[in-house]
């Protein structure tokens, strides 16, 4: 099958082809973390939503979509290089994430255990799964086999299962790895921006603010299908809707991939998500900021901690 053509597809904005519609559409689906954390943080600190729980759902949602939508990018961009098309390729990325999660799992319960034995300075716990991390990844690259894991997510489960075996450590981890992130973020979003040629925005821009605007109603109306089964009143959901819009760290991490990797798409695929970046940003803060207080109800402490026990 590798001599199957990827032809251009004159889309309504777009001459692209449709695997290049596919990485383009991995790129700029994924929720921002770095938006979304702090939103919701702030949510379970003031009592909002508590009562059915709103702002642990949409973090485990977006952390979950965010990770899919790399292990989505990275099969689309290795079909893009060249790589033939292959049943396994698809098959893998459900098996990708259990291996994932149960590998991330067994980690942190490991690295639970050995904190609890030995006792360190939180600096070096730190370090320690930042290389854990870093191996993790390195060997998900490694690995030939048709069938792998994906690093993202046992990186995910590691801190998953290390907060729930370990929460006062975990705690404290957080807090560190919350003061690299304002470093790393910085150096991320610099070299995003070094790498945008303005030209290029120049002659899209309108098409891609028009298409920006499209993901975000499907987005949202794809969010509000998933609310269909569940407790939440209209007004709950609506709010689910507008917090999975922001769009900043995945597309700052990944956009410039394409480009970097020499694929034809690379111009229009980062355009796009810095694009996305300006607009959805601020504007889902913003959102979600002004809304949580009109559409979420208040838990005050004392109901929550009686929910608790």
């Amino acid at each position: 099958m590798s001599s199957f053509q990827w032809v251009d597809v004159q889309f309504l904005l777009l001459i692209i082809s449709i695997l290049e519609a596919a990485i383009l559409g991995a790129v700029i689906a994924a929720v921002s973390p770095a938006v979304v954390v702090p939103k919701m943080i702030q949510l379970m600190e003031e009592g909002y939503g508590m009562n059915k729980q709103i702002p642990q759902i949409i973090l485990a949602g977006a952390s979950v979509d965010d990770v899919f939508v790399i292990v989505l990018f990275t099969s689309f961009t290795g079909l893009a290089q060249g790589d033939q098309i292959s049943i396994m390729k698809f098959v893998n990325i459900p098996i990708s994430i259990i291996a994932g999660i149960l590998i991330g799992a067994v980690i942190g319960i490991a690295l639970a255990i050995f904190f609890t034995k030995v006792h360190m300075r939180d600096t070096v716990k730190v370090i320690i799964i930042l290389s854990l991390a870093f191996i993790l990844v390195s060997l998900e690259e490694m690995i030939t086999i048709p069938v792998t894991f994906a690093a993202l997510i046992s990186v995910m489960f590691m801190g998953i299962f290390l907060k729930r075996k370990k929460p006062d450590t975990s705690a404290r981890l957080s807090a560190k790895f919350n003061k690299l992130w304002v470093m790393a973020e910085i150096i991320l979003f610099v070299l995003v921006g070094a790498s945008v040629d303005i030209t290029f925005i120049s002659k899209a821009g309108l098409k891609t603010v028009i298409l920006i605007f499209a993901v975000l109603v499907f987005r949202m109306a794809g969010v509000f299908i998933c609310m269909l089964g569940t407790k939440l009143n209209g007004r709950e959901r609506l709010f689910c809707m507008l917090a999975y819009t922001p769009k900043a760290t995945v597309q700052a991490a990944i956009g410039g991939v394409p480009l970097a990797m020499g694929l034809a798409c690379g111009n229009i695929v980062l355009t796009v998500a810095v694009i996305a970046i300006v607009i959805t940003a601020p504007l889902g803060a913003f959102m979600i900021e002004h809304t949580y207080k009109k559409l979420l109800s208040k838990t005050e402490n004392n109901e929550m901690l009686s929910k608790n026990n």
